[in-house]
């Protein structure tokens, strides 16, 4: 009989339960991310890297710092280029 595969107990699944998530580490800290295909991006944001909205239907990614792991107001939806540029300059400050 064959064997079944069982999910690694020491390799927990991180993220919400909208998906999977990815530890990244980085001179600013470490941080949760998660990737947000565009089939699934159905909502306006901004993007806090270039303060342009990110439309509907558009693939980026969802980045929160890693040891406030769970905390929804600290989610930032971001450019997937701004996201990788992001130590590379500063954020956008919006002008009201």
């Amino acid at each position: 009989m064959p064997r079944r595969n069982r999910a690694r107990r020491d390799a927990p699944r991180l993220g919400s339960s909208a998906g999977w998530a990815r530890p990244e580490s980085g001179p600013d800290g470490d941080w949760v991310v998660r990737t947000v295909p565009g089939a699934q991006a159905t909502k306006f944001y901004r993007c806090p890297g270039c303060d342009h909205e990110i439309r509907p239907g558009v693939a980026h990614v969802v980045a929160w710092p890693a040891d406030d792991y769970g905390s929804v107001t600290d989610r930032r939806h971001w450019h997937r280029g701004c996201w990788t540029a992001r130590t590379r300059r500063a954020p956008t400050r919006r002008r009201w």
